[in-house]
């Protein structure tokens, strides 16, 4: 197994601290869109993650979670995992230019396990910055890839998807 150096991790982290509002923006537009949705913050009053369990998953999946992590920086991660050990994620931060196919911040990492391998590493369709765009776009990429039981439309959105 390869560890990051401390200097590696740092670029791969999120920068500032939880943005409390914007998780409860987030949280009430997921309410609002996603049936399947049920939402609960880790901490109330100094939350650091969104929880969205989601009482199915994508293809064989019986259920599912996205962890969803929104900072005073406008950075983001949006990970999904479900029962049937599959993840994949969204993300805003840096990543210190490892991620060689992705020319900005934005990025996404693929199923099955949400790798970090910048081979593997691909541009987000979600190029825009507001939560409130970046949080329905991820619903819409889940709902269509949900619907249509396959992985690939999760990044193959037009921007905003």
């Amino acid at each position: 197994m390869v560890r990051e150096s401390p200097a590696q991790a740092e670029t791969h982290t999120l920068r500032g601290a939880t943005d409390r509002p914007a998780l409860l923006t987030i949280r009430d537009i997921v309410e609002e869109m996603e049936p399947l949705a049920t939402t609960a913050l880790d901490d109330y009053l100094h939350p650091s993650v969104l929880e969205v369990v989601l009482d199915d998953g994508l293809c064989a999946a019986d259920e599912a979670r996205l962890d969803i992590q929104w900072t005073t920086q406008d950075e983001y991660k949006f990970h999904y995992t479900d029962t049937e050990g599959v993840n994949l994620r969204w993300g805003k931060h840096p990543h210190g230019g490892d991620y060689i196919h992705v020319p900005g911040l934005e990025h996404y990492h693929p199923p099955p396990n949400a790798s970090s391998d910048p081979d593997e590493v691909e541009a987000s369709c979600i190029a825009q910055s507001p939560k409130e765009l970046v949080t329905r776009a991820v619903l819409k990429l889940w709902r269509v890839a949900y619907h249509t039981g396959s992985y690939d439309p999760l990044n193959s959105g037009s921007n905003p998807p």
